[in-house]
């Protein structure tokens, strides 16, 4: 089947339908490849949470991760129908709690509702599809001015990799490799402060140490397109 700009086989379509109906999981990776499992063979007697209490459990976790948020947001994280999961909620009113963002209404896990000691700050890269931002709403305030039209793909977060700047989207970056080398290229929207950019080197030391190379910064504009 086309995928990715290749091909893949037509089992892959299957994973995430097995593993969502608990049948498969991850096993230990063998070298750089990973393998699959049945969970009843890693955990004696497991069996697969029933419907009404796997939802449940789900719509907690994911506020607890990205709340406040509505039921639209948790569709387009799943990838669900609106209707659905509006009445997901309704459901769960009994372990929900209301909350507001930006006037709008909202909802958190039933307490959770204590607020952030201290505001977000620093600079970060984030890669690909990470989850902060695949599952951050609402995306005006996540992607403010440039950002939504330069980091976002129609409207889907995680085609580019970002430079986050106190807990927004404040640029995107490019890693290109060069022999044992890794060049990064980062543009941000806006103009950074000193403290900044020494925390934006940081950031690129770090990803060529995890990579196990040298790394290269340069400030500049990121021609790369989106992922496909």
């Amino acid at each position: 089947m086309p995928a990715f700009q290749g091909m893949w086989p037509r089992w892959r379509a299957a994973l995430a339908t097995a593993g969502s109906r608990g049948v498969l999981c991850f096993g230990p990776n063998r070298g750089r490849m990973v393998t699959y499992r049945s969970p009843a063979s890693i955990v004696p007697g497991f069996r697969p949470a029933d419907a009404a209490t796997a939802l449940a459990w789900l719509v907690r976790s994911y506020l607890r991760a990205y709340g406040p948020a509505t039921p639209a947001h948790f569709a387009q994280w799943l990838g669900a129908s609106r209707p659905w999961a509006a009445e997901v909620f309704d459901s769960l009113a009994g372990e929900l709690a209301p909350a507001r963002v930006e006037e709008a209404p909202a909802w958190v896990a039933r307490g959770d509702t204590r607020k952030a000691t201290a505001k977000p700050s620093g600079i970060r890269l984030l890669p690909y599809f990470d989850a902060y931002v695949v599952g951050g709403h609402p995306r005006s305030l996540l992607f403010p001015g440039e950002a939504s039209k330069r980091a976002l793909a129609r409207g889907q977060a995680g085609n580019f990799p970002v430079l986050l700047a106190d807990g927004v989207v404040g640029g995107v970056w490019h890693l290109r490799r060069a022999g044992r080398a890794v060049e990064i290229t980062a543009e941000p929207f806006g103009r950074l402060r000193p403290a900044q950019l020494d925390e934006l080197a940081f950031q690129a030391e770090r990803i060529g140490a995890f990579l196990e190379s040298e790394s290269r910064l340069t400030l500049g504009p990121v021609n790369a397109g989106g992922h496909a």
